[in-house]
């Protein structure tokens, strides 16, 4: 399935069946974006569309399409899919909803996702209830809406169940270079996992991010683990399902089950997958993976010209899992040759705004904390704002935070305090040097603790299948007289039949005492 998905998100053909607004942008698009390949619309009454001309039936094709996305209804999405698989298609985006995440409104949704399922066969599918994705490498995007990209040649990937929040991403200006974004709607047949391994393997791809509202099948996401540890490419996720709200919401948009996040939590650890909690977390930790990769440790050094930042910094950080090492003797040698008398040494640094306009010393004094064993130096600065403000003085910043990374070859991030203050313009500068820009100092620290997350070898498969048994069902107060002739410790108990005597036996056992009864399914939601 992995490979043939390859062919599905990186195609050399594409076909576009169906009319409307949503078929029309999908041809827009991939124009907008200089797609090199065919473009081929199915319509059987339209003439043409955007500008091409349109074929009426599928079997019309000139060849079996290496992609196609599906803009008509449930009903007619499933014939569609029959014939492009019979024809040997390379897959297809199934963008129509009324399928199994309906199920609770309409009887028909599962039947009708089991005979999709039927058609497709082994040609893969995304969705269905999904918008499908952006291929910014290759310029195919079988995506009906606006994005807010551009082409790259190498970047992160992202994976989301989500279509809206996918469109999201696709519109940050934080400098994220984003090679795909690609929608799983609620995975009938390609899950997360399996479109997650498939787009690791296209060398162009540095990181991957995974939305995820439900896991799954385990052993997918097991693969995906090893192919990343074997490719080296890091996983960062974004999970939701904390709270009922947010499992409730996932089951009617997606007919995914969010599960416990507890488990959530073990199992990422467990596959060597960094977990974030919001997307500008996610985000700022993929520009981080992307520019430098995993961290060799969770060591870090701060430096800024403000006790208020340097404080605020040791705060931030403070019950992560980073830490910010005292000074050794080479870096506090440096440092006062660099920065005089007058300045505190200590990391978190203040280096005070003595040297501020003098671009040379500060990159004197900024290379000066850089040291080899540290995994990532923050530069904490802050740009004003554009449209009201003049930032030509920022302008010794940048010089000196991409000297310092050409002088030292250490790992080197410029923050911002506040997301809106690094422009655009300024990361994009940054990212060509080599040096991180992120945005929020929050967010910074947190991206680098989820960096320097330390991936072990090969873990045991979680949750192999057993043997089915017939087991023999005990009273909760049999058991427990067993355990004890056993040796076990139990609890002081007495079985009552009546609200009398389970009086007197509160009394006998001696208070406080739980009541417990027989028959009720226990540690279940009952």
């Amino acid at each position: 399935m992995v490979e043939k998905l390859n062919r599905l998100l990186s195609p050399k053909s594409i076909a576009v069946i169906g009319g409307g607004d949503w078929c029309r942008l999908v041809i827009e698009q991939c124009r907008k974006m200089g797609f090199a390949g065919d473009i081929w619309p199915v319509h059987p009454k339209a003439e043409e569309m955007a500008g091409l001309p349109v074929y009426r039936h599928i079997e019309d094709l000139p060849s079996a399409p290496d992609a196609s996305f599906i803009g008509v209804n449930r009903f007619i999405t499933i014939e569609a899919v029959r014939l492009l698989s019979e024809r040997g298609a390379g897959g297809a985006v199934c963008f129509a909803s009324g399928f199994l995440e309906a199920e609770a409104e309409d009887a028909e949704g599962a039947d009708l996702q089991q005979q999709l399922l039927d058609a497709a066969g082994d040609m893969p599918i995304l969705g269905p209830n999904c918008y499908g994705f952006v291929n910014y490498l290759d310029g195919a995007l079988l995506w009906p809406d606006q994005h807010g990209g551009v082409a790259t040649d190498s970047g992160v990937a992202i994976v989301t169940q989500s279509s809206n929040i996918a469109i999201n991403m696709t519109m940050q200006k934080r400098g994220v270079p984003v090679a795909y974004v690609v929608t799983a709607g609620n995975q009938a047949q390609s899950g997360v996992a399996h479109i997650g391994q498939a787009l690791l393997e296209d060398p162009r791809v540095t990181a991957l991010g995974l939305h995820i509202e439900g896991f799954g099948d385990l052993r997918a996401f097991e693969d995906l683990a090893a192919k990343a540890r074997e490719l080296g490419k890091p996983i960062v996720a974004l999970k939701v399902g904390k709270s009922e709200q947010a499992q409730a919401a996932t089951v009617s948009h997606t007919a995914s089950l969010a599960g416990g996040d507890a488990g959530a939590s073990a199992l990422l650890s467990r596959l060597g997958i960094a977990r974030v909690d919001s997307i500008p977390e996610f985000l700022e930790t993929l520009k981080l993976l992307h520019v430098v990769g995993r961290l060799p440790s969770n060591r870090i050094a701060s430096i800024s010209c403000s006790g208020g930042e340097a404080s605020l910094a040791a705060d931030t950080a403070h019950g992560r899992g980073v830490v910010f090492p005292a000074l050794n003797d080479r870096q506090k040698t440096d440092l006062r040759d660099a920065l005089g008398p007058m300045v505190a040494l200590a990391n978190p640094l203040d280096y005070h705004t003595y040297i501020w306009r003098d671009a040379e010393a500060m990159t004197k004094a900024w290379g000066a904390i850089m040291d080899p064993d540290i995994a990532m130096t923050l530069l904490v600065v802050d740009t004003p704002r554009e449209d009201r403000c003049d930032a030509s003085d920022w302008e010794c910043t940048i010089q000196a935070a991409i000297g310092a990374k050409e002088q030292t070859g250490t790992n080197v991030a410029m923050v911002a305090t506040l997301p809106e203050l690094l422009p655009e313009g300024v990361a994009d500068r940054l990212m060509a040097a080599g040096v991180v820009p992120l945005m929020g100092l929050s967010e910074a620290i947190v991206a680098c603790e989820a960096a320097a997350l330390q991936v072990s070898g090969e873990t045991p498969p979680i949750c192999l299948p057993t043997e089915t048994v017939s087991p023999e069902l005990l009273p909760e107060a049999e058991a427990k007289s067993r355990l004890s002739w056993h040796g076990l410790r139990t609890p002081h108990f007495k079985r009552a039949a009546s609200t009398g005597a389970a009086r007197a036996a509160a009394v006998d056992i001696g208070f406080p005492v739980v009541l417990k009864g027989e028959g009720v399914a226990h540690k279940t939601e009952a």
